[in-house]
């Protein structure tokens, strides 16, 4: 059963901040293994100092990015912590600290609450490390925060490892491939489309086009198999 929610903000920010160090904590922790090359390559575990910006849209975002902030001001709050050498601050917004948040996806506002590229824009933020949407209640325990950061970690993982293969798969295009690597990241997919399309020609099916970005990366490795 969903655990009761906090009553208080305060109270609601120590659930994030937990959420986020039990997350980061698990991904940290599962690439312990890796070559000390492989571990500095994934996103997260190759920075010193991250931002974790919690915006309070529609949904409930977490934003990590190695973008710099300006400093707190007035209402706003930040929560500091670190692990395994990444040290990271927690700052929360919502439409009483952001006001443009509360417009997402109101009627006229040309924007959806859920477009994590809106949120973005809102907050200022143009690097991401990573990009969730967390549910509030039941979806704020350490356990969903240790399952959502060992996947977001073999996430990153396979993304660097295809990154490399089609790299090897498209000679003369290694740029193409980068640009695409960084789109897929930043859940820029009609940009990431329209690399793709760029590497591998017309040869890419009309459903790997309409799929999301994750797929579409497995198609160019597929469509270099195949040729």
């Amino acid at each position: 059963m969903d655990e009761q929610l906090p009553g208080r903000p305060e109270e609601m920010r120590e659930r994030l901040a937990d959420y986020v160090y039990a997350l980061h904590k698990a991904y940290l922790t599962h690439v312990e293994l890796l070559a000390p090359a492989e571990r500095a390559g994934m996103p997260l575990a190759g920075q010193s100092r991250v931002t974790v910006a919690v915006a309070a849209a529609r949904d409930l975002h977490l934003v990590a990015t190695s973008d710099p902030l300006p400093a707190p001001r007035g209402p706003e709050v930040e929560v500091s912590d670190e692990y395994a050498g990444v040290s990271w601050v927690v700052r929360f917004f919502d439409p009483s600290v952001l006001p443009e948040l509360g417009l997402l996806g109101a009627a006229g506002s040309g924007e959806e609450g859920s477009d994590p590229v809106a949120v973005r824009r809102v907050l200022g933020v143009a690097d991401v490390i990573y990009h969730l949407s967390v549910s509030i209640g039941g979806g704020l325990t350490a356990h969903h925060a240790q399952h959502a950061g060992v996947a977001l970690a073999n996430q990153h993982a396979a993304a660097i490892r295809d990154g490399e293969a089609i790299r090897h798969a498209y000679p003369g295009k290694e740029h193409l491939v980068d640009e695409f690597v960084v789109a897929e990241r930043l859940g820029l997919t009609h940009s990431a489309r329209l690399l793709a399309t760029a590497i591998a020609g017309p040869s890419l099916s009309a459903d790997s086009l309409a799929g999301d970005v994750a797929g579409l990366r497995r198609a160019l490795l597929r469509q270099a198999r195949d040729d």
